[in-house]
This record gives C-alpha cells, structure tokens and sequence, in this order.
C-alpha cells in the first residue's frame, strides 16, 4: 500500500512543478511592499510614546 501511495504522490509531483504560479508575479512584489508600509506606519506610531510620562 505503501508503494502505491508513493507512486501517486511522485506522479503528482511531476506536474506540479510545471504548473503556472497562482498569481501574477507582480502581485508578490505589491503585497510584500504593502506589508512592509503597514510595519512602517506601525512603527512611526510609537515614536515619542515614552516621552509621554
């Protein structure tokens, strides 16, 4: 059973790794620079929060 279950998986594998990418590759480039922004906006709305006391 065994075998038979790493056979499927091997052919699966086979044309996986020809498959086309789920999304545009620019669509990457703009979600991790969107992520990358709200990190910054999050961080420059700390500054000055110990001078407060």
């Amino acid at each position: 059973m065994n075998a038979a279950l790493l056979a499927a998986a091997a052919e699966g594998t086979e044309h996986a790794a020809h498959a086309e990418p789920a999304m545009a590759p620019i669509l990457y480039g703009l979600i991790t620079l969107s992520i990358f922004i709200s990190m910054a906006v999050v961080s420059r709305s700390w500054k000055g929060i110990a001078h407060r006391h």
